[in-house]
């Protein structure tokens, strides 16, 4: 007996049992074979609207964060130089005045506020908040030539701050802050 006709005779009942028509795509057990790479196709397409809303989310948030990144260098030297303006000055060098920051921040000194920001650029509307280190004295100046109540708004904004000596009167000076808040504009 060789070796093909012992394994003949293993397979030879065998064959009676599995027939050449049986396959996984005829057996009736197994039509949800087919099935099975819908499911993957989805949970791949769910990933790549999940990572689309992310990397769309990403960008967003770094272009509403951008204005800031952009603008800060404009508000540092915009609150340099409002620091320096000779409207805020009293007479003493390097200190501001505050009964020149009482003028300019009531409601009857428009004409004051008017002069002041005309030396600066329409294109950046702004506002000046000056406080008293002790928070006892705060002066907030408005420019005219922006709408009532922007500058109040959800805008976006960029804020520097400066030091500064604030006299209060000809016997006292008051360490101090000189804030600019710069608004974003459409055109910015």
């Amino acid at each position: 007996m060789n070796i093909f006709s012992f394994i003949n005779k293993w397979i030879e009942p065998v064959k009676h049992f599995v027939k050449r028509e049986d396959s996984i795509l005829r057996d009736e057990k197994g039509v949800l074979e087919p099935h099975s790479d819908l499911i993957a196709t989805a949970f791949v397409v769910i990933g790549f609207v999940v990572l689309a809303a992310l990397l769309s989310k990403a960008y967003l948030g770094y272009e509403d964060r951008s204005f800031a990144l952009e603008n800060y260098e404009s508000a540092s030297l915009l609150a340099g130089t409002v620091a320096e303006a000779s409207a805020l000055k009293a007479e003493n060098p390097g200190v501001l005045s505050a009964s020149a920051l009482d003028r300019l921040s009531c409601p009857e000194g428009s004409d004051e506020r008017e002069k002041f920001f005309a030396a600066f650029s329409e294109n950046y509307p702004f506002l000046v908040e000056i406080r008293t280190e002790n928070g006892q004295w705060d002066w907030i100046i408005n420019s005219e030539i922006v709408e009532t109540g922007y500058l109040m708004g959800k805008q976006e904004k960029v804020a520097a701050s400066v030091p500064v000596v604030i006299e209060l009167n000809s016997a006292e000076s008051v360490p101090g802050t000189l804030t600019v808040v710069l608004y974003n504009t459409p055109w910015m």
